[in-house]
């Protein structure tokens, strides 16, 4: 497999030169290329002048410690996404209720005014998180029920480890099939960020192997379909960009992946026939993650002549548009909508 060593500053010139001093000490960019194609560089990377002023002080914030256990990570992403949801009622003013759908506990998020030509439409979404918590449920569905003026049903998929690969795919195809009884499959959209991506993309090859009709319009908003490799992007980034630690590889098994083959073709669709799968909807960014995955994805959709769109955002980290004061979340989430608007009810 092939590696990188990477040593990198970012901000500002001057900015990067108080943190070398702490760390990575880089004076100037280099960069060597061993015979195996591992990379060993050196790069001062100044801020984009394409960045808004509240974009460049995002990418400039310092990193979070890394959780000591799983009990801790879920105790902080729920504070993180309760304030978030918070922040998006204030912005995006939605009804929200409590439901189970086929067995599965879910928010129905209902816009405040449907218009008529709206009310047999439904957007699906499946939150993010690493499979493990949930950082994005009413974060992902409330501002994209209030653009689009349709009633969103977030779906509280069960979660690893205790839940492992396809305990979230078959609730999410139990959501999807008990709404079929109400919703015609060309109003129904389903979405995702991250693991949210990911689990639109096994779903959505889930769905074809039932023989289910599908939906009209998928939303991969920074994800993968390959959880067999390694890829570049995950090599170079942390979730917060540059900032943080990174390794190299996965340091264990992956806990949604549990005891299946990693390329099994639910599990990750790049291995599965994609051909004849809905319109669909990438969005990523330069300091992703989950640049390479998205990107792989796309590509495998594009190959099997899927009508796919890609959107790559300048310099901003894994799922920046969970950040509502960035002018660049107003522009993704506004083209988020515009394209389910376009894909649903035709």
């Amino acid at each position: 497999m092939r590696t990188i060593a990477l040593f990198i500053c970012l901000t500002s010139v001057a900015a990067a030169a108080q943190t070398c001093e702490q760390g990575c000490q880089p004076q100037s960019n280099s960069a060597t290329i061993d015979a195996d194609g591992t990379a060993r560089f050196t790069r001062v990377i100044p801020v984009p002048p394409t960045l808004s002023p509240e974009a460049r002080a995002f990418v400039a914030r310092q990193p979070s410690p890394p959780p000591e256990s799983l009990a801790v990570n879920r105790t902080r992403t729920d504070a993180f996404r309760k304030a978030r949801s918070e922040r998006a009622r204030q912005l995006f003013p939605v009804n929200v209720a409590e439901k189970t759908i086929g067995g599965v506990r879910t928010d129905v998020i209902s816009p405040l005014t449907i218009p008529a030509a709206k009310r047999e439409r439904v957007l699906i979404n499946v939150h993010g998180g690493g499979f493990i918590t949930d950082s994005g449920s009413l974060v992902e569905g409330i501002p994209i029920a209030s653009l689009t003026q349709t009633t969103v049903v977030s779906v509280y998929y069960r979660l690893a480890p205790e839940h492992p690969f396809p305990a979230a795919v078959d609730d999410t195809v139990a959501v999807y099939k008990e709404l079929l009884k109400t919703y015609r499959p060309q109003h129904i959209g389903l979405f995702g960020t991250s693991a949210g991506a990911i689990l639109t993309a096994e779903t959505a090859v889930k769905l074809r192997q039932l023989g289910l009709p599908l939906p009209a319009a998928l939303g991969i908003f920074s994800g993968t379909g390959d959880l067999n490799s390694w890829d570049e992007s995950r090599a170079l980034y942390t979730l917060q960009g540059f900032a943080g630690e990174q390794p190299q590889q996965p340091a264990e098994p992956n806990a949604y992946v549990g005891k299946t083959d990693p390329k099994d073709p639910v599990l990750s669709p790049v291995y599965a026939d994609l051909k004849g799968l809905p319109p669909s909807l990438f969005v990523t960014s330069t300091r992703d993650a989950l640049l390479s995955g998205t990107t792989i994805l796309h590509r495998a959709y594009l190959r099997a002549g899927v009508d796919a769109e890609l959107v790559v955002f300048e310099a901003l980290p894994h799922a920046f548009w969970y950040n509502y004061d960035l002018p660049e979340t107003r522009e993704a989430l506004g083209l988020m909508a515009k394209f389910f608007d376009r894909k649903l009810g035709k």
